[in-house]
């Protein structure tokens, strides 16, 4: 087969363990040729089309193994509190009046993004804090997180809550002196939920190619929504649907349907959603699994723990009795789901693999315990050998590493997230980043799972740091072995798909957070092109 793009003139990363290539030959959305110059050549014809690297490296385009696609893109157009800009309670109350003042009294106004720590007041915004500021309008600010968030007065009326409304099972409404603080945690949010108006179809699409093109210029050709279903129910998988009809659907997806009882997996499954098969192997909408929460965040003190945190008198939250979350995890199971359970602290990631244990789990199904941040060596070892993967976060160490050191201590901030460790063991651990919790940004990624260092330059557990070989092998072939696709993308090799991401500058270590992507190819087809390399291509 003629190669139709012949990519030469740099470092071209093949697998972890593999001397770099020379060039590399595309056809037919497939690798057909990688090796030295002159081998790729041989595969060349009159027709074939040539990208100069000129000293940039290629790789396997990056697999984003566990984020909120849609949510992402919806954030885009909310009011941004995340703290690399703001800092100061004034700064966030300023950016929601100005949004305020642009929104219809009365509609909602939303946030997204907030740390509480990262702010100068060093705790939560309040509700009355919020009203001051934004009176008219219904207003909830989400922590980056994702776990909780402020509401205002408005807010928690349009919700139905009041000082009396009791806290559901595995929520909290927080009171302080009889009085409600705005402040909403874990499945409580649920009733913020319900009263904020689901966004159109036409939204979330445009939701979903915003998040795809930010995506893409960032290197990613694959990508996971976690806990689909969560914002607009069984309309979110339509929306992707009409995002594929339309070419508007950037990345490869794998979508994970929400499966705590207020979520979509039973509706899914009443309605004839079946897992993914191998027979829809190429397909750039796959679904195949289900997510239940476990526990909460450690940045917010609610990931359920063995010991207490070190502040707040407290061993975290729960988000299901032990007999309940068994009984939905063996239920996915035996419906034949990949089971991706959020379970970030030691008692909670306790919980849920006994529960994975006690359903059959067997390393063919490739359950995941998503973050696994907090997780003990005998877990490691039981993981291990029922094939259970994690699915961690290693950009939560950079963003949030300082904030563990507060909540939980020295000697736990330095166990987090082991990724050396788990490389060594054998497991498979999919470096990602949750976002909207925390950036995409794979270049920040990279350097924390290098180096260890938190934003405030706080080294972290320095033996659990990756070489540049192992990161990158987390960032593509480990995502990729998580949705079953190792066969088809995450290493450059003959007859993989041609998914494929053009570096510019250094990847090793510190200088990873200065590099970017050039160019993404998503079966040899751009879906970035910073400087138009492949508009301008004509034959050699």
């Amino acid at each position: 087969m003629p190669a139709e793009l012949i990519l030469t003139g740099g470092p071209i990363w093949r697998r972890r363990g593999a001397p770099a290539a020379e060039a590399i030959a595309v056809a037919r959305g497939k690798v057909v040729a990688v090796g030295t110059r002159d081998e790729v050549e041989a595969a060349a014809d009159p027709g074939t089309r040539r990208v100069d690297l000129g000293g940039r490296m290629a790789i396997p385009a990056f697999n984003e193994a566990h984020m909120h696609l849609l949510p992402f893109g919806l954030g885009l157009t909310q009011v941004n509190l995340r703290a690399e800009e703001v800092t100061t309670l004034d700064e966030a109350l300023t950016r929601l009046k100005r949004a305020a003042a642009n929104t219809p009294k009365g509609e909602w106004v939303l946030g997204r993004g907030y740390d509480h720590a990262a702010l100068d007041i060093g705790r939560h915004p309040t509700k009355r804090e919020l009203d001051a500021a934004v009176p008219d309008h219904p207003v909830f600010i989400t922590r980056t997180c994702g776990h909780m968030g402020v509401a205002n007065s408005a807010a928690l009326r349009a919700a139905g809550i009041g000082h009396n409304t009791p806290d559901p099972e595995g929520g909290v409404i927080e009171r302080a002196h009889g009085e409600l603080t705005g402040l909403i945690q874990e499945r409580a949010l649920a009733l913020i939920k319900v009263a904020v108006p689901a966004p159109s179809e036409a939204r979330m699409v445009d939701a979903i190619e915003a998040a795809g093109r930010h995506l893409a210029a960032l290197g990613f050709a694959s990508a996971t929504d976690m806990n689909v279903g969560m914002t607009a129910n069984l309309a979110e998988v339509a929306a992707f649907q009409a995002a594929e009809r339309e070419g508007r659907l950037l990345q490869r997806m794998w979508l994970v349907l929400a499966g705590n009882p207020e979520g979509i997996a039973q509706e899914a499954w009443e309605q004839g959603m079946r897992p993914w098969t191998p027979g829809d192997a190429d397909a750039m909408l796959r679904w195949g699994a289900v997510k239940v929460f476990a526990d909460g965040s450690a940045g917010g003190l609610t990931a359920a723990f063995f010991d207490p945190y070190v502040i707040g008198n407290t061993t975290g939250v729960f988000t299901f009795p032990t007999e309940t979350i068994h009984a939905l995890l063996a239920k996915y199971h035996h419906q034949g789901w990949q089971l991706d359970i959020h379970a970030i602290g030691d008692a909670a990631i306790e919980q849920v693999l006994v529960g994975m244990e006690r359903a059959g789990a067997t390393p063919d199904r490739r359950h995941r315990i998503e973050h696994c941040g907090f997780v003990t060596r005998d877990q490691r070892r039981r993981m291990l050998a029922r094939g259970i993967l994690p699915v961690p976060q290693p950009v939560f160490m950079y963003e949030f590493g300082d904030l563990y050191l507060r909540n939980l201590g020295r000697p736990r901030s330095e166990r987090a997230y082991p990724m050396k460790t788990w490389m060594e063991e054998g497991h498979h651990p999919s470096a990602s980043s949750d976002a909207p919790v925390s950036t995409p940004d794979p270049f920040i990624n990279l350097f924390t799972m290098q180096t260890r260092k938190t934003n405030r330059g706080t080294v972290l557990g320095a033996e659990e740091a990756l070489t540049l070989d192992d990161a990158l092998h987390a960032y593509g072939w480990c995502g990729a072995y998580s949705t079953f696709a190792e066969g088809m993308r995450g290493t450059l090799e003959p007859g993989m798909d041609a998914d494929i991401a053009v570096i510019a500058g250094s990847l090793d270590g510190e200088a990873a957070l200065s590099a970017r992507c050039d160019l993404t190819l998503r079966g040899g087809v751009p879906i970035f092109d910073r400087h138009g390399e492949c508009a301008a291509l004509v034959a050699a």
